[in-house]
């Protein structure tokens, strides 16, 4: 198990590789926001991480978000009031729409037009007070059958009427690299996702300026390419356990 020292150790030197890499990027370090993603993480943990400095959390599936919730509500997000936001970044089935819009701050990974016009839909009440809902439109930058989102294409085909929808705040891009030998191995998957972010915000100005990409192994990279938001896992809490203790 991690110790509260371990996370404080280990969240400077991802600020402090995050800082090179936007030194050399020409960028402000302080437009990248880390999302500690908690998938098979225990909640105690996670509050350990929490009471280090991290704020932001990503889980990939929503019943694990739903389990932790009761224990980490103090925490604040998802309609427990200010503190930390809660991000989905693993895949959503339509089916669950309802649910995670119920338990995160942020989906990052709305795949389609289909889900996006269901999130559209759902009738959030007194929860959100008619506030958009925050998301990400995941895209499959390297044509990658194991990965999922919208192909650069049908982005561009159905983009305009994503951003019609009137209950989605669409803040930007988000994509899942490839398994690559090296980090630097990544980056043409991290050019290609900017380089898209670019060209549909100068025909599409309601498209926000988040990129969403980068873990563990290649975060740096991913700074020098323009990501605003880095998932990382591992580097902050270590090889995960199958089920959360």
């Amino acid at each position: 198990m991690t110790s509260p020292e371990d996370f404080v150790v280990r969240r400077a030197a991802i600020l402090d590789r995050i800082g090179d890499a936007a030194a050399r990027a020409g960028r402000d370090p302080g437009d990248v926001e880390v999302v500690a993603v908690t998938k098979t993480v225990a909640a105690e943990q996670i509050r350990a991480a929490y009471n280090a400095g991290f704020r932001h959390f990503g889980e990939n599936r929503v019943q694990e978000r739903e389990a932790k919730a009761v224990a980490l509500r103090d925490l604040g997000g998802a309609g427990f009031g200010d503190g930390a936001t809660w991000h989905l970044v693993g895949p959503l089935q339509s089916n669950k729409a309802s649910r995670a819009a119920r338990s995160f701050d942020m989906i990052e990974t709305v795949d389609s037009l289909a889900l996006a016009r269901r999130l559209d839909v759902i009738e959030y009440g007194e929860l959100r007070s008619g506030v958009p809902f925050r998301c990400f439109l995941q895209v499959n930058v390297d044509d990658d059958p194991a990965k999922s989102g919208f192909r650069p294409t049908d982005l561009e085909r159905d983009l305009a009427e994503v951003l019609s929808l009137p209950d989605l705040a669409v803040e930007g891009l988000m994509t899942v690299g490839r398994l690559v030998d090296t980090p630097e191995a990544a980056r043409p998957t991290f050019t290609a996702l900017r380089q898209l972010s670019e060209r549909l915000r100068a025909a599409h100005p309601g498209l926000g300026p988040g990129i969403s990409m980068g873990m563990s192994e290649d975060y740096p990279i991913a700074v020098e390419e323009g990501a605003t938001i880095v998932r990382i896992g591992r580097a902050i809490f270590g090889e995960r356990h199958a089920t959360p203790r």
